[in-house]
């Protein structure tokens, strides 16, 4: 079955017991592959996992556990041809299980469908109380809601902001903190916990205009995240970790976000292949550049270490397949050759 759209960077995750999973939408729900066991080469999948009125838009998030919370919108159309729309999550508590059921957060606009079908994709993030999603509201500003420990959703947070274009990107630092980026008309605003579980602060604005839909965000060590990033008309890549932003002129020629992971960025490029460059935050912008790895694919490449270890690239075929490579040795952005799962 044909993936619908293009994915984020996060859609490639390890359960507790080592197998990767991946996921990607496709219509009617989503897909889904399990590894049929840690760090081998066997593949159950793709499975069609139906969830109607589902949006082709999926942010997924990984707990401390290995649990895998997978948000996004549902869009329902009634009789009187009105739709209703809400932000939906499900949890996945062991890789290759049934999912929970779709459950629903709704929206802060309770039965007022109009507004409510003005918001933007959720963002979804675990910190060490539990999940918490994000997403640009009827407003544009950033509105959110979280769980706390015992699974209980919290009210309504509005977290300010104005003019904001799209949802944007988070990731969890290592001590737990959750950090969020979203583009505005001519900077980029970003919030970020003092302390897990409690409500994300405004800090310093990023000035330029940032590309929408090309958000990414990963844990860069030190309590730190990398924030990436396309800016208008140039599509230069630009990484902000702390109060350090960088440029890297040399990354551009790419759309939508990249993933990165130990030491590698991977992109989709404008000619449609996948592309990885090795880069480790604090690296001077000169010394990065892309190298292609011969697959072509749709949406945004994903990375992740398996249950041996092995950096792991993934990527969907335009044919909708799934296809996988393991990084040769421990540094550096050189990879093996393609397999289908």
């Amino acid at each position: 079955m044909a993936v619908r759209t293009a994915i984020t960077t996060g859609w490639l995750l390890r359960g507790g017991d080592g197998r990767l999973t991946a996921y990607a939408p496709a219509p009617g729900g989503l897909l889904r592959w399990t590894q049929n066991r840690p760090g081998g080469p066997e593949w159950t999948g793709p499975q069609h996992l139906e969830v109607p009125g589902l949006e082709p838009h999926l942010s997924i998030a990984r707990s401390a556990e290995g649990y895998v919370y997978i948000a996004g919108l549902r869009r329902r159309t009634h009789e009187d041809g009105r739709t209703e729309t809400d932000v939906v999550y499900s949890t996945q508590f062991q890789s290759g299980r049934a999912m929970t059921n779709w459950r629903t957060i709704g929206t802060p606009y309770g039965r007022d469908w109009d507004k409510a079908g003005r918001i933007g994709f959720p963002v979804a993030a675990a910190d060490t109380t539990g999940l918490h999603l994000y997403f640009r509201n009827a407003g544009g500003g950033v509105s959110g809601r979280r769980q706390d420990a015992r699974g209980i959703w919290g009210p309504w947070l509005d977290l300010a902001g104005s003019r904001v274009a799209d949802s944007g990107s988070a990731a969890v630092t290592d001590d737990g903190r959750i950090e969020l980026a979203v583009p505005g008309p001519d900077h980029v605003l970003r919030w970020r916990q003092d302390e897990p579980g409690t409500q994300p602060q405004r800090t310093a604005n990023t000035a330029g205009k940032a590309v929408p839909g090309s958000f990414s965000s990963a844990p860069a060590g030190e309590g730190r995240i990398a924030h990436f990033w396309r800016t208008e008309g140039d599509g230069v890549l630009h990484v902000r970790i702390g109060d350090d932003v960088r440029a890297l002129p040399s990354l551009g020629g790419g759309s939508g976000p990249v993933a990165a992971l130990g030491g590698v960025l991977a992109q989709r490029a404008d000619s449609g292949r996948v592309q990885v460059a090795a880069y480790r935050p604090g690296s001077e912008p000169g010394d990065v550049s892309w190298s292609d790895t011969g697959a072509d694919c749709i949406g945004a490449p994903a990375l992740a270490h398996d249950g041996a270890g092995r950096l792991t690239l993934a990527a969907i075929a335009p044919d909708g397949g799934l296809c996988l490579t393991h990084r040769r040795g421990e540094d550096g952005a050189a990879f093996g050759a393609w397999a289908r799962a």
